[in-house]
C-alpha cells in the first residue's frame, strides 16, 4: 500500500483520486456527504489504500478531514500514515480515554483516529450507541469523516457502520473482484437500506493516451 497522492502527486493515479474527490463533492449538493464509509466486496481489493489517498486529497483541498480505521480485524491505516495503533477507536468506545485520541498526520488538515486494540466482537462494538455518539463528535470537529471498513462479503461490520453514515463507497478491483462478490455486496448493502454513493475501480489498466498530458 502507498500514498501515491503524496509520493507522486502529478501522476494520473493521483489525478484520479482528485477526480473521485470532486465527484463525491458534487454527488448531492442539497445534502452533501460529510461521513463516508469506504469498503470493498472481498479482501485485497484496495479499500484501505483508496480511503487513505482520498483522505489526503480531501485534506489538500482545504477540508478538515478525519480518517477513522474501523477495520478492527485488520487495521492498517496507522502503518500507512506513520502513526500509532493505540489509543484509538476501541479505547474511546470502551471509555478508556476521555478526549478523542486524534493523531496529526504528515498532511495538513488530516487527522487519524486509529483502530486501537482489536476487540473480540467488532460488529457488536461498531453497532453500539457509543459509536453513534463518537461519529457525532467526529463530525463536530471535521468537514468530512472517512471510515475504512472491512469487506462486505466477509463480515457484517460495513453494513452495521454504513447504516450510521451519509453513504458507502464500494471499491472494486479490475481483474480481481469476482462479479458475484460485487453483486452480493451491493445486494447486502441495499437490503440494509445503506446508501451506496458509488463504486470506484482500482487496479485499472493505464490509459497510455493520457501519459504525455501529465508528463
Amino acid at each position: 500500500m502507498s500514498l501515491i497522492t503524496l509520493t507522486d502527486p502529478r501522476s494520473p493515479v493521483s489525478e484520479a483520486y482528485r477526480t473521485l474527490r470532486t465527484n463525491l463533492s458534487f454527488y448531492s449538493l442539497d445534502h452533501p456527504i460529510r461521513s463516508l464509509v469506504v469498503t470493498s466486496a472481498a479482501p485485497g481489493e484496495g479499500k484501505s489504500t483508496t480511503v487513505a489517498n482520498l483522505a489526503v486529497t480531501m485534506a489538500q483541498s482545504g477540508r478538515r478531514t478525519i480518517l477513522v480505521d474501523c477495520d478492527l480485524r485488520r487495521p492498517s491505516l496507522h502503518t500507512l500514515l506513520g502513526c500509532q495503533e493505540s489509543p484509538g477507536l476501541t479505547n474511546v468506545v470502551l471509555g478508556e480515554v476521555e478526549a478523542l485520541p486524534l493523531q496529526q498526520t504528515a498532511v495538513d488538515n488530516l487527522l487519524l483516529l486509529a483502530s486501537g486494540p482489536k476487540p473480540p466482537n467488532p460488529a457488536d462494538l461498531l453497532g453500539s450507541k457509543k459509536v453513534d455518539q463518537l461519529i457525532a463528535q467526529l463530525m463536530e470537529q471535521a468537514d468530512i469523516v472517512l471510515f475504512d471498513a472491512p469487506p462486505v462479503v466477509a463480515v457484517t461490520d460495513s453494513v452495521v457502520l454504513g447504516s450510521k453514515v451519509d453513504g458507502v463507497l464500494l471499491v472494486v478491483s479490475a481483474g480481481k473482484t469476482r462479479r458475484d462478490h460485487a453483486e452480493r455486496a451491493k445486494e447486502t448493502l441495499a437490503k440494509a437500506k445503506v446508501r451506496i454513493v458509488g463504486v470506484t475501480l482500482t487496479n485499472a489498466p493505464k490509459d497510455t493516451g493520457l501519459g504525455s498530458y501529465y508528463g
